[in-house]
């Protein structure tokens, strides 16, 4: 072989492997890669690393100009919270929240490593958390970055929170922070949460969420001979139960089913696990009929829902004590506010906020689908516990909805629209000067 050709060869083989490295690692202040350096910090759990999530963004916030402060409700669970002061501090502040943390994944059901933050040829960034939700969180530090470059000047101040836990119901993270002194202090008059990605040309944008509620129903029987037929059992009881549950999730469904209601607005339940039997070193005893057995359900209730409701027929149908049956509960947050009132924040012109925010979105060139319930659960039922107006908003329009599934990405175009918008957001919410509010 000449040594041109060897010469040739060697520059090709620099070129392409320059332009893979570049790729995949643009300017590190590019907010492309920014995105990706916060995706590849591991904040899933069981083990989130918030020390170096928090350490990373605290580095941008500097980096933009933005006061930092860390809380911590619980240990080695912080709190971040950026400031931007307004020219008016009396005036209702204005909170853009988000959470770090992240489920799990299973890097075998990937087509790219779950914590690399791939990016493909058609501009796709596979990573867990790429829709839920660190994309916001990047998006409103890189709209202020703009703003501030631009020396536009708030009427109010901006808070940016980023907050640990969500992902496993929020106890230690934004439940704690809403019910804390310093966020008193802040005076918070609108916030701004994670929300879905819309599958068509318009952005969604959430009033309220539905509250989680996880349920077990246990049942117990008499322990027996796989082959006697006897009323009572234990997975006789559990069945039966089941079967009660089976009618109900039906009769919620044939409402979305027939148009008279969204998923949100229905009661969901959906069972999770089931446990009994009694193990033997090659499965289970096939012989022996368990004393015991247990299910548990997945249920989701809209704000206009009656919990007490649902918990008498939990009582009276699912789990009754006449057929030898317990329930064990957990209440995923709360359902009304501090007034009584369903967690709900007016999408009409009751709620001076919506109006500037909608305006806000067209203005940024944008389209708002009809406002509905959040089919899942997130931070800010904390916030509307509160009494404050809050709506939940990711702007992710022509995506598909891949929250906690397996390949989950966002493509770089829309990442960067999504910046467009919350600069035109961001600057509406904060020069509002209603007296009001």
């Amino acid at each position: 072989m000449s040594m041109f050709l060897l010469f040739t060869l060697s520059l090709l083989f620099f070129f392409f492997s320059t332009s893979s490295q570049q790729q995949q690692n643009p300017n590190k202040s590019d907010p492309i890669s920014l995105f990706q350096q916060y995706l590849q910090i591991k904040t899933a759990h069981p083990n989130p690393d918030y020390t170096s999530a928090i350490s990373f963004l605290t580095s941008q916030a500097l980096s933009i100009g933005l006061k930092t402060l860390t809380l911590e409700f619980t240990p080695k669970k912080p709190v971040l919270l950026l400031t931007w002061p307004g020219q008016n501090p009396s005036f209702p502040s204005i909170l853009l929240n988000s959470h770090i943390d992240s489920v799990p994944a299973e890097p075998a059901k990937w087509a790219h490593p779950p914590f690399s933050a791939f990016k493909d040829s058609d501009g796709r960034i596979f990573a867990r958390g790429s829709q839920d939700d660190k994309c916001i969180g990047i998006q409103y530090l890189e709209a202020i970055r703009t703003l501030k470059s631009s020396n536009f000047s708030p009427l109010r101040t901006i808070h940016v929170s980023f907050v640990p836990d969500e992902e496993i119901g929020g106890a230690d993270g934004a439940a704690k922070f809403a019910s804390s002194k310093e966020f008193d202090n802040l005076n918070v008059g609108f916030v701004l949460d994670e929300g879905q990605a819309s599958p068509s040309d318009e952005f969604r944008v959430f009033y309220a969420d539905r509250t989680p509620w996880h349920l077990i129903v246990r049942a117990l029987g008499a322990p027996g001979h796989g082959s006697r037929m006897y009323d009572n059992g234990a997975m006789e009881n559990l069945m039966e139960s089941m079967e009660v549950l089976a009618r109900f999730r039906e009769s919620e469904f044939d409402k979305v089913k027939a148009g008279m209601a969204a998923a949100s607005e229905v009661i969901s339940v959906n069972p999770v696990f089931l446990k009994a039997g009694t193990p033997s070193p090659t499965g289970f005893v096939m012989n022996m009929q368990p004393s015991e057995a247990e299910a548990g359900f997945d249920v989701r209730l809209p704000p206009t829902a009656d919990p007490d409701r649902l918990k008498k027929r939990i009582s009276n149908e699912w789990a009754p004590t006449t057929r030898n049956m317990t329930y064990q509960l957990h209440e995923g947050g709360p359902m009304r506010d501090n007034k009584g009132r369903p967690l709900m924040t007016p999408t009409n012109s009751s709620n001076p906020w919506w109006s500037v925010f909608e305006q806000s979105i067209i203005a940024g060139g944008g389209k708002l689908a009809k406002p509905e319930i959040l089919p899942s659960t997130t931070d800010a039922r904390f916030m509307r516990q509160r009494g404050i107006p809050t709506l939940g908003f990711s702007p992710m329009a022509n995506t598909p909805i891949l929250l906690h599934e397996h390949n989950e990405f966002l493509k770089d175009s829309v990442f960067f629209r999504g910046i467009k918008v919350y600069e035109s957001v961001i600057r509406a919410l904060s020069s509002f000067a209603g007296t009001s509010v």
